[in-house]
């Protein structure tokens, strides 16, 4: 095959033109000179197979002190930097970080246990594992991990699927309901079926099953280092996603606020189901749950906004939830709220930990698939905040450890009867205001959660429902606060607006999982319909320097009157090169396959004119010259355009497939036969090696430009050809 060569076209000095002595003397030089070519360095011949896998392994299995430390500092991160924690500088602000955070984690555990459909108790472990467990193998300073609403949403739609599916859920109070409805109860010390676990327990091993699956997941996308999946992830699409589960998640807190025992709706447009639950259940509202979450709406929300407002002049939020929490459940306990007016309470929380126990294997194969859901969600939102908090501190974050380290967050407290997991923005934005160092902060919040757990927690028996409802919803102002960015997200882009609204409104009004689904769909066909609606645009030169842009964009710029210069601002490849041919035709104002077409249609009616007027000599060549005009008249009703090439700038071309080099020849062809020379510049060297790969010089020494300058005077050099679309 002919190597393509790149070249500087040295074009000769117009003698009409006037020129000062210096330029004389450069232009004599220049034509002295021959025409510069640069030849691309020919790369290495591919190596076997064979050879790149013994390679590889001899990279990936030749184990050496250096390498293994190496790798156990890398997976284990703490080992890193512990040894050099700068104790003076730094443990004050870890101390008061972790301190605050693991007080606001208490009522927050125990409000979002409500969301994943377990009791308080499990809330609690959750977020004091997790909080060990990343502070190890995390890379982020001021991620807190720990319990997060979306997640706790996703795994309670799940939990409650499964419960109603073994009939949980039918009968009456607690236990089981329908035939042989034992056999579904687990025996959750050996994760086999059996009988000796009622509804609470049950939620437990399918939420902790769930989080096993998960985590696995996580894990294993660490090992394939597919940590850069994140990217495909936009902001857009992620706050829509959250934003729409919020409301969901505000919806669902609705029947706890009027004390009304209806269960979770399942499938589908939960939305709605819910919204016709709450109005058709609307006379049997506790009015002692109705009064008690008012009240505490009417604490909470005014306190929580002069924490906002204040907070860049406290050293640390006021932890007014938790004053309510404690209010709230002395009010219940010497109130009688439970016995006397039937207030739902958080019941009996134990102390101390529960044995581990194994995940109940034989859940795993229903809860797959929304496992998996869930795995991408937590990472997505967790390498999210942990790059942008590491981006404003000046460190890195490696994201496929923030995947080993989410996954192990999982996968290890699920034996001790945790649901799933992730960062969470609120906690570390509070972490973060509050002087955190690194994440011995992390530690401390555990410290917290432990003395809770080991010692309060059975305080707080009498605490309403409600209560925790509350705290929910008055969490959830942030996300919702979104719908008043909504002008303001679509007068700066909007397709990131569409991307956001339509993410929002699936997961909200269809389905949670599915709208995440939707969004990457959306997400990915934005990107693929920018390239579908890319056009070619006819460039013009800068009266004062050899500088080519968008006619219709600027004003003042010129264009050669026998060479077009035109701009394609995608890549050209299967999807789009139909469309990048009749964009270009267009544009030119000329398409040379109707051109052939229609000259070959008065090719034949000219064929038959002269059979039926035989013996007039001069009839053919008078046909002739009417037969050309007439077609260039025919097909651009206008006064046809004298062209002696077209120069295609490919500097927005990123990339080229078989189809978009077929494409290139193709036009190059059919001007060719129109006797219009097409060249190329600007090319990158990914696009040169496509088209050398595709053959597209044919053979001919094909010379492609650096600039568009020296393709113009190259095809202006060319003698001009002879007919209508050469020159005149």
């Amino acid at each position: 095959m002919t190597k393509m060569k790149l070249s500087f076209f040295n074009p000769p000095t117009d003698k009409g033109s006037i020129m000062t002595h210096s330029e004389e003397e450069d232009g004599a030089e220049r034509d002295q000179q021959q025409p510069l070519i640069l030849e691309r360095v020919e790369k290495e011949t591919a190596q076997s197979w064979q050879s790149v896998v013994s390679h590889r392994l001899k990279k990936h299995c030749v184990c050496t002190s250096k390498k293994a430390k190496s790798k156990i500092l890398g997976f284990v991160p703490i080992l890193r930097w512990l040894p050099r924690y700068q104790l003076r500088e730094w443990l004050l602000g870890d101390a008061m970080s972790g301190l605050i955070v693991g007080i606001l984690l208490v009522p927050q555990s125990i409000a979002y246990s409500l969301l994943a459909s377990q009791d308080p108790i499990y809330g609690l472990y959750t977020s004091f594992f997790t909080s060990i467990i990343y502070a190890i193998f995390g890379t982020s300073r001021h991620i807190s991990a720990g319990v997060f609403g979306v997640l706790c949403l996703l795994v309670g739609q799940v939990v409650d699927r499964e419960l109603a599916l073994a009939g949980y859920l039918t009968g009456s109070g607690g236990g089981i309901g329908g035939n042989d409805s034992a056999v579904l109860l687990a025996d959750l010390g050996t994760g086999t079926v059996g009988v000796g676990c009622d509804k609470s327990c049950y939620a437990i091993a399918v939420g902790a099953t769930l989080t096993f699956t998960a985590g696995v997941y996580q894990v294993l996308m660490g090992i394939f280092q597919v940590g850069f999946v994140s990217v495909y992830l936009s902001d857009s699409l992620l706050s829509g996603f959250a934003t729409g589960a919020s409301l969901t998640i505000f919806t669902s807190q609705f029947k706890y606020l009027l004390g009304l025992k209806i269960p979770r709706p399942q499938g589908w447009f939960v939305l709605f189901k819910t919204w016709y639950s709450l109005l058709a259940n609307l006379a049997n509202t506790n009015v002692c749950d109705l009064v008690t979450s008012l009240v505490c709406l009417l604490i909470l929300i005014p306190v929580k906004e002069l924490n906002n407002r204040f907070k860049a002049k406290l050293k640390a939020p006021i932890p007014f939830e938790l004053f309510v929490v404690i209010i709230a459940t002395l009010a219940s306990h010497f109130g009688h709220f439970n016995t006397d007016y039937g207030s739902d309470v958080a019941g009996d929380i134990p102390t101390g930990f529960l044995p581990p126990q194994l995940p109940m294997w034989t859940l795993i194969p229903n809860v797959a698939v929304d496992a998996f859901s869930i795995a991408i969600v937590g990472f997505a939102i967790t390498v999210s905040l942990s790059e942008m908090f590491a981006k404003k501190h000046g460190y890195t974050v490696d994201a496929n450890q923030e995947m080993y380290a989410i996954g192990l967050c999982n996968i290890l407290p699920s034996f001790f009867r945790c649901f799933t997991s992730s960062a969470a923005l609120t906690k570390t934005l509070v972490k973060e205001s509050t002087g955190c160092q690194t994440q011995v902060s992390g530690l401390v919040s555990a410290l917290v959660l432990l003395l809770v757990l080991l010692v309060i927690a059975p305080l707080f028996y009498s605490l309403q429902k409600c209560v925790l409802a509350v705290i929910i919803l008055v969490n959830l102002r942030g996300a919702l606060r979104k719908f008043l960015d909504i002008p303001g997200m679509w007068r700066v882009n909007r397709v990131d607006a569409a991307i956001w609204l339509t993410t929002m409104a699936t997961s909200a009004l269809v389905n949670t999982e599915l709208g995440l689904l939707v969004g990457v769909l959306v997400s990915a066909l934005s990107v693929l319909g920018r390239t579908q609606q890319a056009r070619v645009l006819e460039l013009g030169r800068a009266p004062t320097r050899e500088h080519y842009e968008d006619l219709s964009s600027y004003r003042g710029l010129r264009t050669h009157p026998d060479v077009a210069v035109f701009r394609y601002g995608a890549p050209i490849y299967y999807a789009n090169q139909s469309m990048f041919k009749k964009s270009l035709y267009k544009c030119v104002g000329l398409d040379p396959v109707k051109e052939k077409t229609q000259l070959m249609k008065f090719k034949k009616k000219n064929k038959r004119q002269q059979e039926e007027v035989a013996g007039v000599p001069n009839m053919k060549s008078e046909s002739d010259g009417k037969e050309e005009g007439a077609t260039v008249t025919l097909m651009l009703h206008k006064k046809p355009r004298s062209l002696r090439g077209v120069v295609i700038d490919c500097s927005s071309v990123l990339f080229l497939d078989t189809a978009g080099v077929n494409a290139l020849k193709d036009v190059r062809k059919d001007y060719a036969e129109l006797r219009i020379k097409v060249v190329l510049a600007q090319c990158n060297t990914s696009v040169l090696d496509s088209l050398e790969r595709g053959g597209y010089d044919g053979g001919e020494g094909t010379i492609l430009f650096f600039t568009i300058a020296d393709a113009v005077a190259y095809v202006q050099s060319l003698s001009a050809p002879n007919g209508d679309y050469g020159g005149k």
